[in-house]
């Protein structure tokens, strides 16, 4: 052993906390389009030119009025979906646009989010020890926390 360097149970120690660990503040972000779910169903079929399809339609709602969703937040809007059909047409390649608006528009919501618990916390950003980032969809490399927290725009300070 070195003379002055710290044992592995002194490490662990340093880093640790005395008492137990709790959650300083909790920071959530949307997407401004919102659709209420005993909506959605007349809005997907609507938007996805399936209206003819009655049969489906009502299966599709008995499950949207089961699933407990009360709101859909969505980063598509019937304006975008008009503009990009190869979203909802069948076999049409639409992977790279969904990844291009999850690639973008995570990273301003998990911004959003970063910047509202860092308010509701009320401590300067030098001292955050740990941050939990989660999203529902999409996959970047590297990850999106990783983004967030490297993004100079964010001026996070990490």
């Amino acid at each position: 052993m070195v003379m002055g360097a710290l044992s592995l149970d002194e490490i662990r120690k340093v880093r640790r906390a005395d008492g137990p660990t709790s959650i300083s503040a909790i920071g959530s972000a949307n997407p401004p389009n919102q659709v209420i779910q005993a909506e959605y169903p007349d809005y997907y079929f609507r938007i996805t030119n399936s209206e003819h399809m009655n049969d489906l339609k009502e299966k599709f709602k008995c499950v949207c009025d089961k699933s407990m969703i009360k709101k859909r937040y969505m980063h598509l809007t019937e304006e975008f979906l008009k503009d990009n059909p190869n979203i909802f047409t069948f076999m049409a390649p639409s992977l790279d646009v969904r990844q291009d608006i999850l690639v973008t528009e995570v990273r301003k919501l998990g911004k959003e989010a970063a910047v509202k618990a860092i308010e509701e916390w009320g401590q300067p950003k030098s001292k955050i020890e740990t941050i939990v980032f989660c999203i529902t969809s999409g996959v970047d490399m590297p990850d999106d926390d990783y983004q967030l927290i490297g993004e100079k725009k964010c001026n996070f300070g990490f």
